[in-house]
């Protein structure tokens, strides 16, 4: 690939709550066979977080990690940006509380305005939006030698109990060091884009009337009926005041609701998914005068945003079948294989004509040719997402550290080598770059201790995974892990500090 820039990631850090629940255990409670999650997704195990963890104690927990590791003085960081769609607030910047827990801590050290001269920000795209803030990043650190930055993805992928997307759950934060001359990854400059406006994900603000809620709130309790209430009267008192005392006593007619769970249509989010790497991969290709057809003996192996561990497994098949076409393999391929390719003209429905190549694709992913595929490029990237689960933002990220631990692992030198990372956010946006392994690269991730943090969580039940979907439980299930921040309080009173959150350090001893 050849990248001429020196810009890029010298460091990882990463955050995983200290709890999770055995996948085997949600199949049990849903009647859903394991062995179906297990070898058909490739979900072993879930990260949940505490009752006293949210994006902003993960995501300084991993900034944290990453500014002790590096030494780094907080005078010399230019820039924390953050990837997230759980944002604690429709307005305030979930990056500013991360600032404030990191000012806190290193005040005594460096004063209480080592972070004054930082740009923060978050960026949200759904699960790309780590991945634009890495390129804002990577282009500002490029325009001057001394610039530090550092990029932060962190979620927490929570969906409605029951749902099909209930078992892919994850929680966590990876944060990186950006700079010249990275000791990591050099970043190739080109990106390649593909954006299309889709509704396969997304998490609406939803308009409910007050009638509606009061009526069911009436209809819930026993021996009442909303039927023996003036709710239009009640509605219009709640509304026409200029007086605002409570929730449903505000100026709007409608109150709009937030959830942290999607509204999402899971297989048109794979179609999207789908066809926006396919051509954001077209695209960094004709940015970089590439040709198909040489992808698996150019890049090492290939980092994706994994929904669900074997997600690029059961997708990239497509791409694996023109990358054969492209080498004029491709009937070599079929015919090793006794693969029967459909033909539009034997079929006069076209829907059951597309139904036929996705079981042809399907039939692909079978082969063992691509499964030779798989285990060279794409299983070192999954293996720890079987472990933790989807981490929205992060998810991408994870899967480049995999990669490199699992080499570093297995005394595989990727020094020199290059890896393609293919990034995806609903909405829909993908994105495809190249990053080149550094000499450094080995010392670097020796520190990730990806694995060592996965072998020393806390197994929980399915009881107390429910409390904790269900937020009823006031304090954390484990001990304030030392070293680390957790959500102290929330301000609930009706006035001008409704809504303010407030953060501690569990320091020397455990809280």
């Amino acid at each position: 690939m050849a990248i001429s820039s020196t810009v890029g990631i010298d460091d990882f850090s990463i955050y995983l709550p200290q709890l999770y629940l055995p996948i085997e255990k949600l199949a049990e409670k849903r009647n859903i066979p394991y062995s179906k999650l297990k070898d058909g997704l490739g979900l072993e195990q879930m990260a949940l977080a505490d009752a006293r963890e949210d994006t902003a104690t993960m995501a300084a927990n991993a900034v944290l990690d990453l500014m002790h590791k590096n030494d780094l003085d907080p005078c010399t960081v230019g820039r924390i940006y953050l990837g997230t769609e759980s944002a604690l607030d429709g307005a305030k910047p979930t990056a500013t509380y991360v600032l404030e827990m990191l000012s806190d801590h290193f005040a005594d050290a460096y004063g209480p305005n080592c972070f004054l001269h930082c740009d923060v920000v978050d960026l949200t795209f759904a699960c790309i939006g780590g991945v634009d803030a890495l390129q804002n990043c990577l282009e500002w650190t490029a325009a001057r030698e001394d610039r530090i930055g550092i990029v932060v993805a962190s979620d927490r992928a929570k969906y409605e109990m029951g749902s099909t997307g209930e078992y892919t759950q994850g929680a966590g934060a990876v944060a990186m060091l950006v700079r010249q001359s990275p000791r990591l990854l050099a970043i190739d400059p080109d990106f390649g884009v593909a954006t299309r406006p889709t509704h396969d994900f997304f998490k609406p603000k939803r308009k409910v009337s007050k009638q509606d809620i009061i009526r069911e709130v009436i209809d819930l309790l026993p021996d009442l009926s909303a039927e023996d209430y003036s709710l239009g009267e009640l509605e219009d008192k709640l509304t026409n005041g200029s007086t605002t005392t409570g929730v449903l006593d505000c100026n709007e007619r409608f109150l709009t609701i937030h959830k942290d769970t999607p509204v999402f249509d899971g297989p048109y989010s794979n179609e999207s998914y789908q066809a926006r790497i396919r051509e954001a991969l077209m695209d960094y290709r004709r940015r970089r005068g590439q040709q198909p057809g040489r992808l698996s003996e150019e890049y090492a192996a290939l980092a994706f945003h994994l929904p669900y561990a074997y997600q690029a497994r059961r997708m990239f098949s497509e791409i694996y079948m023109e990358e054969l076409k492209a080498q004029r393999q491709w009937e070599a391929f079929t015919e090793r294989n006794q693969l029967d390719v459909p033909c539009a003209d034997d079929y006069e429905d076209r829907e059951q004509y597309l139904n036929k190549c996705g079981e042809f694709l399907r039939s692909v992913t079978k082969t063992e040719d691509y499964r030779r595929f798989v285990e060279s490029h794409l299983a070192p990237g999954d293996w720890a997402s079987s472990r933790v689960g989807n981490l929205y933002s992060g998810s991408v990220f994870l899967s480049l550290m995999a990669i490199l631990e699992a080499a570093h692992h297995s005394d595989e030198d990727l020094s020199g080598q290059d890896l393609l990372v293919l990034a995806y956010g609903s909405g829909s946006k993908a994105k495809v770059f190249g990053a080149t392994v550094q000499p450094g690269w080995r010392e670097v991730t020796a520190g990730f201790d990806l694995q060592l943090r996965l072998n020393n969580r806390q197994e929980i039940d399915y009881d107390t995974y429910e409390k904790l979907h269900r937020c009823i439980l006031p304090d954390n299930v484990t001990e304030h892990e030392q070293g680390t921040f957790f959500l102290a309080d929330v301000h609930d009173s009706h006035d001008e500090t409704e809504g303010v959150r407030h953060y501690g350090y569990a320091a020397n001893v455990l809280a």
